[in-house]
C-alpha cells in the first residue's frame, strides 16, 4: 500500500471528510513520526509497534562488484518493531492460508 491507496481508503471509510483534509491529516501523521525520529527520539503506538532510531558506527566495507575497499560512513537509520498484537494478527492471518 502507497499514501495514495491510504487515502483512497480512508477516503471511503470517511466520505464526510474532504479529500484534501485526509491528505493532510495522512501528511501530518508521518510528518509527526518523521519529526520526532529525527530528533532522536521514539514514536510508540499501541498494538501496531515502535518505531525508532538505530545508529551504525563508521566502518570498511567491499565493493561486491569490484572488490574494491570503500569507507561506509557513520549514520543514523529508521528501525521498527512490530508491536505484539500486530506481530499475532499476522502470524493467524498467515496460519489461516496455510
Amino acid at each position: 500500500m502507497v499514501r495514495a491507496d491510504l487515502v483512497t481508503l480512508l477516503g471511503a471509510q470517511h466520505p464526510d471528510l474532504p479529500t484534501r483534509e485526509i491528505e493532510a491529516i495522512v501528511s501530518a501523521f508521518f510528518d509527526t513520526i518523521t519529526a520526532r525520529l529525527v530528533d532522536g527520539g521514539r514514536v510508540e503506538i499501541r498494538g501496531f509497534g515502535c518505531f525508532s532510531t538505530r545508529d551504525r558506527v563508521a566502518r570498511a566495507a567491499r565493493n561486491p562488484r569490484t572488490g574494491e575497499r570503500i569507507e561506509v560512513d557513520a549514520k543514523r537509520l529508521p528501525h521498527f518493531v512490530p508491536g505484539k498484537d500486530l506481530r499475532k494478527r499476522v502470524a493467524d492471518f498467515v496460519a489461516v492460508i496455510d
